[in-house]
C-alpha cells in the first residue's frame, strides 16, 4: 500500500507536468518539491527509487518551461 505523502507528491508532480502550457508556477513546484522530500522520510526503498524519478521529471519539466 503507498503511504499518503508518497501519493501526493506523485499527484503533485503530475499536475505540474501536465499542466497546459507551462500554467504550473513557482509555487507549484516548489510544493511539488517538498511532497517528495516530506515522502522519503517514510517510504520504501522502491518508493524512494519512484520519488527519484519523480524528482528528476520535475527538472526536466522545470528546464523545458
Amino acid at each position: 500500500m503507498e503511504n499518503n505523502l508518497f501519493q501526493q507528491a506523485k499527484t503533485a508532480v503530475n499536475r505540474i507536468t501536465n499542466a497546459q502550457g507551462g500554467a504550473a508556477n513557482q509555487q507549484d513546484k516548489q510544493a511539488a518539491q517538498n511532497a517528495i522530500q516530506s515522502a522519503k522520510a517514510e517510504s520504501s526503498p522502491e518508493e524512494q527509487q519512484q520519488l527519484q524519478q519523480l524528482e528528476q521529471k520535475l527538472r526536466q519539466h522545470n528546464q523545458l518551461s
